[in-house]
This record gives C-alpha cells, structure tokens and sequence, in this order.
C-alpha cells in the first residue's frame, strides 16, 4: 500500500491508498502553492500565470519587458494571492539564480515552475540563407533559458524533494515546419527542449519531481509578432490545422493546470500536444 503524500497546505497531491476517495477538484487545486514563470509578461506567460493564481497559487513573474511583468503580477494579486514581479533575461543566467532565489527568499519554496519564455525566428527563412546572429540568438533564449530556468527550478525542488516542472515547448519540437514556413532555429530548440523534458523526466522521477513539456500549435499570442494581423498568414496555418481555427491564449489554462496540480501526479515525461489537431497527420 503506498503512502498519501500532502501539498504545503495539508491539499492531497497524491492518493494511493486502497479504499480513500478524493474528490477530483481537489486535485486541481493549488491553494498556497507557489508557481514561477518566465516569460510571464504576455501572451501564454500571462494567461498561465493567471491560471496559476486563480487555483489558488502565488506567482512569481519573470520577464525582461518589466511593464508587462508588472501588468501580470496585478492581475494576480486581482485575484488575491501574491505576486512578485521580477527582471529576468533569461539568457542571462544570474539573472535566472536571482528570480528563483528572491521566490525562494519570499515563499520559502518553489512548487511548480514554466519554462515558457521564447522567441521566434527573426526572419524565417532557409539554413542556407540563415544568420549566425539570429542563430545564436533564438538558441540563447529558447534553449540555454531553458536550461538555466530548469536547472534553477531544480535546486530548490530537490530540497524539498517534490515540485512540478513545465517546459513550454512547440508542436515543431516533435515535427518539421517547412511544411507551412522555414524556421530552423525554432524547430532545432524546441525539439532540444523536448528531449531535455525527457531526460529531466527520468532524472527526477526518484525525487518526486515531475517534468512535463507542454507543445503548443498556433495560439494568438504576440509570439510571431505581427504575423497574427496578417490574413494570408492565418488564412495558411487555419488550414494546416484540422480543427479549422487558431487558438486563443486562454485555452491553455486547463493544459498548465493539469500539469501544474496533482491531478498529473503520476505524470513525468509527456510531452502535452495542444494543436487542434495537426501532429495527428
């Protein structure tokens, strides 16, 4: 018979004994708990971290544009818990030690984190007509900030030998891209990033550490820029994708909590594809 383990607040995170029943929200909620997310200024960053607060998490936000990052955190402490809004660039990596360190320092602990800060291709186009500079600068962002977030997140969560760990990655980490556009350096870290999540995964896994990747198709975020404003753009990727639309940030709350709760406790390793549809082809 295994153990029932409890969250910082006494909430079950996980229920194994023979016979208990728990009801299912319970699962979902995060009272107390205490999230960190990078990239939290915009777009999925800030739709996340408001999912994070209204199950009931603090949030600590993360983010080089410090206006949008201040906009999150009051959206969240809106919501009634507390937030703290912190400068982060996350290819620089003492600024990464310090976003968790100051979590650390205000909650005492860290029990999920996002690595969701990304950028895209600065100019999409062919490897044989692409930059060593706009290279170097999506792998810095999409992959070292992974690392250095992962690595940080980790540090603390195997102290308190527990923590959810969620790297936001993409649909092109598990397919090639140019079947819609040329995007190497996109498609060459998020396809890094699911691996690492792989390896974090069976790594962890001893220290009651789940490490989850999220791979998202074509949400309306400012991701792409002004590429959203463009009608041929969307008219060729609402194509592409089987359910016949573009998503819209907020539908990927349900996906963050899942991963984020104990309702994924037995959960390490998958790579959650939110798509409508498209690596079902």
């Amino acid at each position: 018979m295994k153990r029932s383990k409890t969250g910082p607040t006494g909430i079950v995170q996980v229920s194994s004994e023979r016979g208990r029943k728990v009801n299912v929200m319970q699962m979902f909620d995060l009272t107390d708990q205490v999230a960190v997310i990078t990239g939290a200024a915009n777009g999925l960053g800030y739709v996340i971290a408001e999912a994070m607060a209204e199950a009931g998490a603090h949030v600590v936000c993360g983010d080089i544009d410090t206006d949008g990052n201040e906009r999150t955190a009051e959206r969240v402490r809106a919501l009634g818990r507390s937030a703290l809004a912190v400068r982060c660039d996350v290819t620089n990596e003492a600024d990464v030690a310090a976003l968790f360190e100051q979590a650390d320092k205000e909650f005492g602990r860290v029990d999920i984190a996002f690595a969701n800060a990304g950028i895209a291709d600065p100019v999409p186009g062919p490897v044989h007509e692409y930059q060593t500079e706009h290279w170097n600068s999506v792998l810095a962002v999409n992959l070292q900030g992974v690392f250095f977030t992962d690595r940080e997140a980790l540090k603390i969560m195997v102290r308190q030998e527990r923590g959810k760990l969620i790297n936001v990655a993409s649909m092109w980490g598990l397919a090639g891209a140019s079947s819609v556009f040329p995007i190497p350096a996109y498609n060459a870290t998020k396809g890094a990033v699911v691996n690492l999540t792989r390896e974090l995964a069976l790594e962890y896994a001893p220290h009651n550490i789940q490490v989850n990747a999220i791979c998202p198709g074509f949400f309306r975020t400012r991701l792409a820029g002004g590429a959203y404003d463009d009608p041929d753009f969307v008219a060729a990727i609402t194509a592409f994708t089987p359910m016949d639309r573009v998503a819209e940030a907020e539908e990927m709350k349900g996906t963050a909590l899942y991963l984020a709760s104990a309702a994924s406790s037995y959960t390490t390793g998958l790579m959650m594809v939110s798509d409508g549809g498209c690596m079902a082809k």
